[in-house]
């Protein structure tokens, strides 16, 4: 007895989305995978289908460099087998969705969301359950004009457009200007963009919640081969900070929070040099700006102390003068 017309139909675009999710096979040889009887679609036929299954959402696309049909974006039809580590890291992912909240935060929700609808039923049980993590980390805020810019910002960097706004900086004053946005920097509750300005003709990190009338380019731009938003704002603890040589400062942490000091990987450089004999740890850190620091340093109080460089405990000491004068 012959299937009915709608049931082969649907047969032969499950058979298809399970070659395109091997991600191996050219147009022609999706006619093969989908052959019925030893009689291959036609090129009109194939097209047609692919374009039901594109249009129904699935994220397939034709990787012209391999000559392949694929999925996008690590799509995939198989269900995930999560293991109890691989589980407690997704149920974590989620959690710090929800910490950080705004766009970036509802992004990482998206995802997880995604893997838990692609896990198996036991796991999305577990993951929807209470998480045993929690994160206390600075909630992003960003009002509507600062979401509009994040949205166009975000968007050129992915498409390697230049972009035009105006600039209010920390003193106050307004600029126009034009840069090629390279990556971004969340910290303390903001988000910073780190771009190539075209007038400074140099890297610049601007807040996002201080640019206006963002403007997507047509021009385009190329980033610097080797690049890394990661390693850029490795020597400052915000990560906003910025120099083309770090100095190196030393610290000197009590007993009782040596081991907290230890932990606080704040810069990517640093040396835990010595331990004394009554429990203290000095730490060297590289970093690009020593204020920085030193005002990171005064959040230990009396549990930390600045060894050196003598310019910087000059300045820690200038500040805890104009700190205790304020409560004198």
């Amino acid at each position: 007895m012959t299937a009915p017309e709608g049931e082969s139909k649907v047969v032969l675009l499950v058979r298809l989305l399970n070659a395109i999710d091997q991600g191996q096979h050219s147009f022609d040889d999706l006619k093969d995978r989908i052959a019925e009887g030893g009689k291959r679609p036609s090129t009109r036929s194939l097209r047609r289908y692919l374009a039901i299954l594109a249009n129904a959402g699935f994220p397939l696309y034709f990787d012209r460099a391999a000559n392949v049909y694929r999925f996008a974006g690590g799509y995939s039809l198989k269900r995930l087998d999560l293991n109890s580590g691989e589980l407690f890291g997704l149920v974590a992912l989620r959690s710090l969705g929800a910490s950080i909240g705004g766009t970036i935060g509802a992004s990482i929700d998206e995802v997880a969301e995604k893997l838990v609808g692609s896990a198996g039923r036991s796991a999305r049980a577990r993951v929807e359950a209470a998480s045993p993590v929690a994160f206390r980390l600075s909630e992003i805020r960003l009002d509507a004009r600062g979401e509009r810019a994040f949205g166009l910002l975000s968007s050129a960097e992915r498409t390697s457009r230049s972009v035009r706004f105006e600039y209010l900086d920390k003193e106050g004053k307004r600029s126009s200007r034009t840069a090629d946005p390279y990556g971004f920097i969340v910290n303390a509750g903001r988000v910073y963009c780190v771009a190539h300005d075209h007038t400074r003709r140099d890297m610049r990190t601007f807040a996002v919640d201080s640019i206006g009338s963002p403007k997507v380019l047509t021009k385009t731009f190329v980033r610097p081969n080797g690049f890394n938003v990661e390693a850029y704002a490795a020597a400052s603890i915000s990560g906003v900070l910025h120099a083309d040589e770090t100095t190196s400062v030393r610290v000197r942490f009590a007993a009782r929070v040596a081991k907290a000091a230890i932990a606080a990987r704040v810069v990517a450089e640093r040396e835990v040099e010595q331990h004394g004999e009554d429990g203290s740890v000095e730490i060297i850190y590289r970093v690009a700006d020593v204020d920085e620091l030193v005002r990171w340093v005064l959040g230990w109080g009396a549990q930390a102390e600045v060894i050196a460089p003598p310019e910087a405990r000059t300045r820690i000491a200038q500040l805890s003068s104009e700190i205790s004068a304020k409560y004198t």
